[in-house]
């Protein structure tokens, strides 16, 4: 008697270990540094890498292990997936997998009894909350690196600090907009990211965000940068709609949901200032790497 678990632990997790190790190693990483993503020791690496580890066929030229190894090699090369989402991605293909599919194909094959029965069942949700919140985190990292690798991307940061935020779908409240702790700030000439993303850690920016998606947006994604005239026009020239919206208010819903009923279309809110308060534009859009974009192609 075999149980579905025995070939995931015997077959399934050697085999995309090793593509994971050689994918890596692909990509310039030292054994070392492959390690240490994987978290294995470095004579499994070694081990991998020479071929002394028997791979299951079937899951090696399965298009989608391949594909999962493909993405998160390259997410975890770049720093852009967190070792928890590749643990994640990975167990959700899996749990996929023993659903009537090829890991219960082989399981039957294993134990002809099992015939017509197997993965019947679904241990994990691959929509599951954790795996949503590690997705809004992986699009705010790939949007962050987008930022420190834009030449003069310090330019549009405005004297308060910019924030780059990214709300769940179903977002509704401020822990539920992750962004960067302690805001994006111009450190000689370089735009500055203090810390990894965290949800809950972005107040203003994420208000504005969220104040937009009660009132009829279906961003999911905000950056505030600096206001400037020339910004505005730039951001009209290319398409944008854009609305301004009272800097002095007291209730910040009611002006971002009375701006937007004016211009239900627009994905640029911004205000001219006041008295000690520092005009901003806010930039909406579907992910972070949107915003980003959108604000690269202002430089």
């Amino acid at each position: 008697m075999r149980f579905a678990e025995e070939i995931v632990v015997e077959e399934f997790l050697p085999t995309v270990r090793s593509m994971l190790a050689e994918d890596l190693r692909d990509r310039g990483l030292t054994q070392s540094e492959v390690a240490d993503l994987l978290g294995i020791s470095q004579s499994a690496v070694s081990k991998y890498a020479n071929g002394e580890v028997e791979r299951n066929d079937r899951f090696l030229n399965d298009e989608r292990v391949r594909n999962l190894v493909a993405r998160l090699g390259e997410g975890l090369a770049e720093g852009t997936t967190s070792r928890v989402e590749a643990l994640i991605e990975i167990e959700v293909l899996i749990r996929r997998l023993e659903d009537r599919d090829l890991i219960a194909e082989i399981h039957e094959l294993e134990m002809p009894e099992l015939s017509g029965h197997g993965g019947d069942f679904n241990v994990h949700d691959p929509e599951g909350d954790l795996r949503t919140t590690e997705r809004v985190r992986s699009s705010l990292r790939r949007g962050l690196t987008l930022v420190e690798s834009t030449s003069g991307f310090a330019s549009l940061i405005p004297a308060v600090g910019s924030n780059l935020c990214q709300a769940t779908p179903d977002a509704d409240g401020i822990d539920d907009v992750a962004g960067v702790p302690g805001r994006i700030f111009d450190v000689k000439g370089q735009a500055a990211i203090p810390a990894e993303p965290e949800f809950g850690v972005s107040e203003h920016v994420a208000s504005i965000l969220l104040a937009a998606r009660r009132h009829g947006s279906d961003a999911q994604a905000a950056l505030n940068i600096r206001y400037d005239p020339d910004i505005v026009a730039a951001l009209e020239d290319a398409g944008r709609a854009t609305v301004e919206f009272d800097a002095e208010y007291d209730d910040l819903d009611a002006v971002v949901g009375a701006a937007l009923e004016e211009r239900p279309d627009a994905t640029v809110l911004y205000h001219t200032g006041g008295y000690g308060i520092e005009p901003i534009v806010y930039l909406l859009g579907d992910d972070a790497e949107a915003v980003v974009e959108t604000a690269r192609n202002l430089l």
